[in-house]
């Protein structure tokens, strides 16, 4: 194998922003914050979704924001 050609791999925190939980794998992905997780200080990654927050994975239907779908309507079909 070529010397010097592999990002490093080391273990970085998966932060799950939607269940705000925290997974520590080894991993590639580069990242430029850092955390203290389980006194120990790790490279930070912020995910929208994972396992924890996954329709598929939790069994729960995906929360639909209303909102959007208010401003979207309004956008489309408001006051023209």
């Amino acid at each position: 194998m070529k010397q010097d050609i592999h990002p490093d791999f080391r273990p970085v925190v998966f932060h799950d922003l939607t269940s705000n939980e925290k997974f520590l794998i080894g991993s590639t992905v580069a990242t430029s914050e850092t955390i203290e997780y389980e006194g120990e200080t790790y490279p930070l990654f912020k995910v929208e979704i994972s396992s924890a927050s996954h329709p598929y994975y939790t069994g729960k239907k995906a929360a639909i924001s209303a909102a959007g779908r208010v401003d979207k309507f309004n956008k489309r079909y408001g006051k023209k």
